[in-house]
């Protein structure tokens, strides 16, 4: 963004910095500067109105990079969580150097006019991300909340990061193995289990051209990934009677499994399609659902 700051500035100075107080020394400095043309621009997001589709007129930011100075945002999101996830199921990984305590990364966000929540009264996948499963013997038990891990933020209507939770669940809802540690999509980092972002791959200034997911919860229902982005076939509602553009490892997936992915951002339980899945090894780094949305009466 054209303002001064940006957030790709402070993600890299939280990256450099080696000393005791980051709050204090690298954020707080950083959102002085923030408090005013930046913050009112990310007001913008707030509201479900196609504000990402405008121009940006002279030096002044457009839409698209509004999108990408919100997935910077996310990414330095991503990093501050990490302490708060559980370890990598591998030995010897090293656990994250703590940078911001809960209160301290939630300071940082509401300066930048985001609320934050816990939980609803019942799981809810537009606010929740599963952390870990304790399955429950009974396989048809639904999706509990056991415990909050981390908050989750909103900006306005737009969901800006889920509440990190521990839920209980039957094997028909939730999978342990799969729920938990299979691929989280529209994520750049977590400790505990592999992701995918479209960032992934590309160089230092390339990956930063990334388009954060936009989810809304409207008075009229849900709006999931309404800007989604797929870099082969365009921009479509996620239909599964017309899988036409789908590519084959992704045709594997029923109608179900594919919606629940898109609004989970993972899969719950192992595909129906295992067996035929298993002779692409990488299928789950080779979907693609970046393109896939929900309008708010299916989602």
């Amino acid at each position: 963004m054209s303002y001064g700051v940006d957030a790709r500035e402070l993600y890299e100075a939280l990256g450099r910095y080696d000393g005791p107080e980051p709050y204090e020394e690298i954020v707080v400095p950083w959102l002085d500067r923030a408090q005013g043309d930046h913050r009112a621009r990310l007001a913008t997001a707030a509201e479900d109105d196609s504000w990402w589709t405008e121009k940006g007129k002279g030096t002044e930011p457009g839409g698209q990079e509004l999108v990408w100075e919100l997935y910077a945002l996310h990414r330095i999101s991503d990093r501050l969580l990490l302490t708060f996830q559980p370890p990598p199921d591998q030995s010897g990984s090293s656990y994250p150097r703590p940078l911001l305590s809960e209160r301290e990364y939630l300071d940082l966000f509401t300066s930048l006019g985001m609320t934050p929540f816990e939980a609803g009264d019942a799981f809810d996948p537009f606010l929740h991300e599963i952390v870990e499963v304790e399955q429950d013997d009974d396989p048809h038990m639904p999706i509990e909340i056991t415990e909050i891990v981390w908050p989750g933020l909103m900006l306005g209507r737009l969901l800006f990061s889920r509440a990190g939770v521990r839920i209980r669940a039957g094997v028909e809802h939730a999978q342990r193995g799969v729920a938990d540690r299979s691929p989280l999509y529209w994520t750049f980092r977590r400790r505990h289990r592999p992701t995918v972002d479209l960032s992934q791959g590309w160089g230092s200034n390339s990956q930063w051209r990334t388009d954060f997911r936009l989810d809304y919860r409207t008075p009229a229902g849900d709006r999931l990934n309404v800007a989604g982005n797929c870099p082969i076939d365009g921009r479509a509602d996620l239909h599964p009677d017309h899988p036409e553009n789908l590519s084959p490892e992704e045709r594997l997936l029923t109608p179900g499994e594919r919606r629940e992915l898109l609004r989970h951002r993972c899969l719950l339980r192992e595909p129906a399609a295992t067996d035929a899945l298993a002779g692409s090894p990488a299928w789950e780094r080779d979907l693609m659902p970046f393109g896939w949305r929900l309008p708010h009466s299916e989602a």
